[in-house]
């Protein structure tokens, strides 16, 4: 579900499928976004406190895992419906194995690896794509 069909007031208990959607944010981009300066309870993302730096945080933005997060901090990252993914997903619309979120050098990669409705970055389909900050990953 888009959130285009959340402002038009989709019926929430519908039988739709509602798909996973996160975001992936840098730590060095979470600290300067939690910054003293900021009003509190005004922050856009918690939880990057202690956050190692060169890792990334995965935040589920909507879809059954909503409000999960999850620390990207090793060279591989798997994400899928397989009981053995590093990221679990019990979506429908997820594959067993879906997706791999890569370290190279200081950029993180999502790599589709071979999933049947494919992986997306910013609505756009990919096979893999260098994510910055902020980006969408469906």
């Amino acid at each position: 579900m888009t959130d285009m069909d959340r402002q038009s007031g989709a019926d929430e208990t519908s039988d739709e499928v509602t798909v996973e959607t996160t975001s992936v944010f840098r730590a060095d981009f979470l600290n300067d976004l939690e910054a003293p300066a900021s009003p509190a309870g005004d922050k856009a993302v918690s939880g990057v406190e202690g956050l190692p730096v060169g890792a990334a945080l995965l935040v589920v933005k909507r879809g059954p895992n909503a409000g999960s997060r999850f620390l990207l901090d090793q060279p591989t990252t798997s994400a899928g419906r397989h009981p053995d993914s590093d990221i679990f997903l019990d979506d429908v619309t997820v594959s067993r194995r879906h997706a791999e979120f890569r370290l190279d050098g200081n950029d993180f990669q999502v790599v589709d690896v071979g999933s049947l409705n494919g992986t997306y970055v910013n609505r756009e389909p990919v096979d893999s794509a260098t994510l910055a900050n902020g980006d969408e990953v469906q």
